[in-house]
């Protein structure tokens, strides 16, 4: 990850499978008190939520070191206290430390990333995605509007994919942290084609 040197404090949403990427959208129903407290918190401030994987299913998991920042840009509070939010993706940051709060929920001091520019495949990459892709969603049985697939740009295809693909953690964090939007193709096929013979294996794990 590129470092900008920008410094900040996030409080960070914990939650393995959930992918946030720069200018994608991530909707979370929020129902753990600590996270309601999180997420009123964020709405009296400044509405930025870092979503980050944990490392293990521990009660204090470690963390994974890169995450991405979201602002709320929809909310919809619930008369039992709940939440519906949709969070914008900002910018990737890094993990310096975690602070010691008396908050219930984490938070961190963090490094922010440039948010790079919107990046483009080649046909060839795209054609390869777009061909994988159908494979996937045969084997796993998915319908799949693909004349509206075919219209969306390469990033939010390929991050698109990364976000709602069935995944393990790890997958999931490498696809986050890929330098570039190829890169990140790349390993997006290379993911559907394992998940796809290993389909209901769950012996199989990719290394």
């Amino acid at each position: 990850m590129k470092r900008s040197g920008k410094i900040t404090r996030l409080s960070v949403f914990p939650l393995g499978g959930a992918l946030l990427f720069p200018r994608m959208h991530l909707p979370l129903h929020i129902f753990e008190p600590r996270y309601r407290a999180m997420v009123s918190d964020a709405l009296a401030r400044d509405r930025r939520i870092g979503m980050i994987q944990p490392r293990d299913a521990a009660n204090l998991p470690g963390l994974f070191e890169i995450g991405c920042v979201g602002r709320i840009s929809e909310v919809e509070a619930l008369d039992d206290g709940r939440f519906d939010i949709v969070l914008e993706g900002l910018a990737r940051f890094a993990v310096v430390r975690e602070l010691d709060v008396t908050t219930p929920f984490r938070q961190v001091e963090a490094e922010l990333e440039d948010v790079p520019d919107i990046e483009v495949l080649a046909m060839a990459e795209r054609a390869a995605l777009e061909m994988e892709s159908r494979r996937f969603a045969d084997v796993l049985g998915y319908a799949v509007d693909w004349e509206s697939v075919s219209r969306l740009d390469d990033e939010s295809l390929v991050n698109g994919i990364a976000q709602i693909a069935p995944f393990d953690a790890a997958s999931k964090q490498a696809l986050l942290e890929a330098e570039t939007l190829a890169e990140r193709s790349e390993l997006v096929v290379q993911l559907m084609q394992f998940y796809g013979r290993h389909d209901g294996d769950e012996s199989g794990t990719l290394q």
